[in-house]
């Protein structure tokens, strides 16, 4: 695979979908995902513990760790920068269990969060931090819908196009930032 030139993909991601990704390969992702940080986990791992009927279908599912700024007048989306992804470790394994095949956020993961990856065939993909008012304009549509009170920790459905991404770990346990670390 031609490592220069970018993978267009649509979601809902599948295993069909990510099998043939790569850690390092760009992608450009179009089609909904859902954004949710911490507070949204713990809420779904709330409810799923008590065995209520989770606001949204987490099948096949992009979760992108987004705290998105309000969108301006005339404008589709406000910034949507990757919040720091460490974080979720310890609260993502419920949310592969359900289905999610991909997230979406900035930096390195624990160890176990990649075992999980691969017990769980998903792909964790990492976008530029910095360039939260860039990855605006890659929004189409964005709306809270579910979570309300949590403000901008609520889970939104973000309707994006060509989104610019890069495979971090892929489900066979390929590591960008081990790679990285190996050309220094």
């Amino acid at each position: 695979m031609d490592n220069n030139k970018p993978i267009k993909l649509r979601t809902p991601l599948d295993e069909e979908k990510i099998a043939s990704l790569k850690a390092g390969d760009m992608i450009l992702l179009s089609g909904k995902i859902i954004g949710a940080r911490d507070m949204a986990h713990r809420r779904i791992q709330e409810w799923q513990k008590n065995r209520k009927k989770l606001p949204v279908d987490l099948t096949n599912e992009t979760i992108f760790y987004v705290g998105p700024s309000p969108t301006p007048p005339g404008k589709n989306s406000g910034s949507v920068g990757p919040t720091t992804s460490a974080r979720m470790d310890n609260i993502s394994e419920p949310l592969l269990k359900a289905g999610v095949k991909a997230m979406i956020g900035k930096g390195t993961r624990s160890n176990n969060l990649k075992s999980l990856l691969g017990k769980y065939r998903a792909v964790y993909l990492v976008a530029v931090g910095g360039v939260s008012a860039f990855l605006s304009t890659k929004v189409k549509k964005i709306e809270k819908v579910a979570f309300k009170d949590l403000g901008p920790e609520a889970i939104f459905s973000i309707d994006i196009f060509e989104f610019p991404l890069f495979v971090a770990y892929d489900i066979y346990g390929g590591d960008i930032f081990e790679d990285a670390r190996r050309v220094e």
